[in-house]
């Protein structure tokens, strides 16, 4: 692991900034050999790509704070048009220079203006004598904006004259930005994503104080462990980490085991990790709701496991086609004739079913079906007929909106679209309940 060692800033400082970004010593190291010293020019642009949650943001902020360096710090998704980001960073380093510390708003129109008022009324004399560092985070928002925008960023410092360099924070490879005309490359720095190790040493240090660092570091090793193989994120695992935290020590507290005791502390939260899977990504309820529904498991008649759109009430002929999208998404098309007709004729079990289809599709996953499947069997499981009318088609498309089916293959114009059924079981089972159809002896052959 390598140490900070930088002979203008004082120990003290570079220990801290090292205890402030853990697992992100090389690239920091990197980073304070490109800055060089304060007065020095450094690279006119600087590149930082990786995925999401690789600590590209926090790494920056903290080192350009704690190093006390002049800079401004834009997100590009919030300034969403070039008048707004121009004027944004303008305002920002106004607001640097000791003789104008409340700057107010710069109206700057087009990128000629923003490079003239940037040589001529934002950098001060005091701002002069050090290198001024622009940030702009979601930087791949840039290849929306005019074309001379991410050209003239990269090429800032030279048309300035001025010691500025523009450090660009993106997910996505530099191939995918380099302009066609007017480049000048930039020095890149690649954040790889943190391994399981790294991890554990990162959610570890946020344990809280009244338990010891060794039962947190037990129950991260525990989370892990159950959401690394789907999650890599590292503010959703902080969040899950928080979230669970107190059912894994509801044993501690009861007085029923130890810190040590992991076999009993496992057991106890087992099926409760399984449920929390099914809440990744989605924030479907508020961490309150959840915490109140893991209160309620041992009432009668809950329903346990099931996704938050089960607790969402929806239009009567909406059921039905989620039902049919859940039919026609787990059952072979061939065997449509066989349930949903009822003079399908004779059809031999032996050759039934085709050897692929003998695997449990829920194993295999929701396949696509098109639109003229989907209302077929919704016409076969509704007792009453059904016309195809705008209200039907309306509901398909607030389902797709609440992410109950998702549609595929609608860039093809010469095929109509398909979808695909993103429920589990357990919901279909809970619409269908109470239902009058004979839709519930199809959604078991789904099995």
């Amino acid at each position: 692991m390598p140490n900070f060692e930088h002979p203008e800033y004082p120990e003290a400082t570079l220990l801290h900034l090292e205890s402030m970004v853990p697992c992100r010593e090389s690239q920091v190291s990197s980073l304070m050999s490109i800055f060089g010293e304060r007065q020095h020019f450094s690279f006119p642009s600087i590149f930082i790509y990786g995925h999401t949650s690789s600590g590209k943001t926090y790494v920056m902020q903290t080192l350009l704070e704690t190093l006390e360096l002049p800079h401004v710090f834009v997100n590009c998704v919030e300034c969403f048009t070039s008048r707004l980001l121009l004027e944004e960073i303008l305002t920002q380093l106004q607001n640097l220079s000791s003789e104008n510390k409340h700057g107010s708003h710069v109206p700057c129109d087009t990128f000629n203006d923003f490079v003239r008022l940037f040589k001529q009324e934002i950098i001060t004399q005091d701002l002069q004598n050090q290198t001024v560092y622009i940030v702009l985070d979601k930087a791949e928002q840039l290849r929306e904006m005019e074309a001379n925008v991410l050209p003239g960023f990269l090429r800032l410092q030279e048309m300035t004259d001025r010691n500025v360099t523009v450090i660009f924070l993106s997910e996505i490879v530099w191939e995918l930005f380099r302009p066609n005309t007017g480049c000048l490359e930039p020095f890149t720095l690649y954040f790889p994503d943190y391994s399981i190790g790294h991890l554990q040493k990162i959610l570890s240090h946020y344990h809280p104080p009244e338990y010891s660092a060794d039962f947190y570091a037990a129950y991260i090793n525990i989370l892990l462990g159950v959401f690394y193989t789907v999650c890599r994120d590292l503010k959703e695992l902080r969040h899950l980490a928080a979230l669970n935290f107190t059912k894994y020590c509801e044993p501690v507290v009861r007085g029923e085991a130890n810190e040590r005791d992991t076999r009993r502390l496992w057991k106890n939260i087992e099926s409760h990790l399984k449920k929390a899977m099914q809440t990744v990504y989605l924030r479907e309820i508020s961490s309150s709701q959840w915490e109140r529904i893991q209160q309620d498991d041992g009432e009668p008649g809950h329903l346990k496991g099931l996704s938050a759109h089960a607790h969402v009430e929806l239009p009567y002929y909406s059921k039905f086609l989620l039902i049919a999208a859940y039919l026609a998404s787990y059952n072979p098309a061939r065997t449509d004739k066989r349930f949903f007709l009822k003079h399908h004729g004779k059809i031999k079990k032996t050759n039934f079913l085709k050897k692929h289809e003998k695997t449990s599709n829920h194993l295999l996953g929701p396949k696509p079906f098109p639109l003229d499947r989907l209302l077929a069997i919704l016409y076969s499981i509704v007792d009453n007929k059904v016309a195809p009318t705008a209200n039907i088609f309306s509901q398909i498309t607030s389902l797709v909106t609440l992410q109950l089916l998702t549609l595929v293959g609608h860039d093809d114009k010469l095929d109509g679209p398909k979808y695909k059924c993103t429920v589990s079981l357990d919901f279909i089972r809970a619409i269908a309940s109470g239902k009058r159809t004979h839709c519930n002896k199809q959604i078991r052959s789904t099995r």
